[in-house]
């Protein structure tokens, strides 16, 4: 199923949270929805599943608009929130059973236990919730996002909580999903959200800063520096190195190997190799450095 947002204005006492926001989630996507705290993700995210109303705008889940009555179609919705609000007197499994029964589908015990091994909670599946960890507890939140088999799952910060074993595990089983769901989801982790998803949309102070592919999101940034990383076979006199047209600085890393600073947009690599060439050089690997999600996150939200 996939996502289409159409000029979604959300206005909280005159503030606009969000302000006129439009981009489209396809099916069988997965796509990283980042930016700052107070950006408007939270508040987006819950216009999608319904629970709040937009002010202005349209949100469509496979050519049907949401809305906070339409409880079928929030049927095909998986959600995890942000604050993950959750019954700790209830047992685990009694709890996603509970769930199960919220979108009038009878407990399947098969589809239960398929999710509780999915999400790794086996192993504390006959406590109580209010006893479990705080990585456990987020992992209850999504297997109660899961329970139901939605076709579009939306996860608020759903590694909030975990450490790195258990999320690289939720990350994997993030990407299993997205083989035959359409997921959204947020998170202030930079390298899971490259590790993860095939789109990023970058928000800030409610407005869309970033729509792009995983792999052209740092083309948002236009670069007027080059940096480059290089290892030659023997040391190169540095003098001469500096005399390169464009470069700006060397200077030595590790061994034979230099980094090299050099101003404009035209690709440098040419003409270093060309000195390699003239100096009696042989090069052994060379690498320019892009710009990481991290870095264009920077630039977009704090300028």
């Amino acid at each position: 199923m996939s996502i289409l947002v159409r000029g979604v204005t959300k206005l909280y006492s005159g503030q606009r949270a969000l302000d006129d926001v439009s981009f489209e989630v396809k099916t069988g996507e997965i796509v990283g929805f980042l930016g700052p705290n107070g950006a408007g993700k939270s508040t987006m995210m819950k216009i999608i599943t319904g629970f709040v109303p937009a002010t202005s705008g349209s949100v469509q889940i496979n050519g049907t608009e949401i809305s906070t009555d339409n409880p079928d179609l929030r049927k095909t919705i998986g959600y995890l929130p942000e604050n993950n609000p959750l019954y700790p007197e209830m047992y685990v499994r009694e709890y996603l059973g509970f769930v199960s029964s919220l979108y009038k589908t009878s407990p399947d015990r098969e589809r239960i236990d398929r999710i509780i091994e999915m999400t790794g909670l086996a192993p504390e599946q006959k406590k109580k919730i209010g006893s479990l960890s705080k990585g456990y507890r987020q992992r209850v939140g999504l297997a109660q996002a899961l329970v139901h088999n939605p076709a579009v799952l939306i996860l608020d910060e759903a590694t909030t909580g975990l450490d790195p074993n258990q999320i690289i595990e939720i990350r994997n089983l993030i990407i299993e999903a997205g083989k035959e769901k359409t997921v959204m989801f947020s998170t202030h982790i930079m390298q899971e959200a490259e590790a993860v998803c095939d789109r990023i949309i970058i928000i800030n102070n409610g407005k869309i800063m970033a729509d792009e592919l995983k792999n052209n999101i740092h083309s948002v940034i236009k670069k007027h520096q080059q940096k480059v990383k290089i290892e030659f076979d023997k040391t190169p006199e540095i003098s001469e190195l500096q005399k390169i047209k464009g470069v700006v600085s060397a200077r030595a890393d590790s061994g034979n190997i230099w980094i090299i600073e050099a101003a404009g947009e035209e690709d440098i690599r040419p003409a270093i190799f060309s000195f390699a060439v003239k100096n009696n050089l042989t090069v052994l690997s060379l690498q320019k450095e892009e710009s990481n999600l991290e870095e264009v996150f920077r630039h977009l939200t704090s300028g």
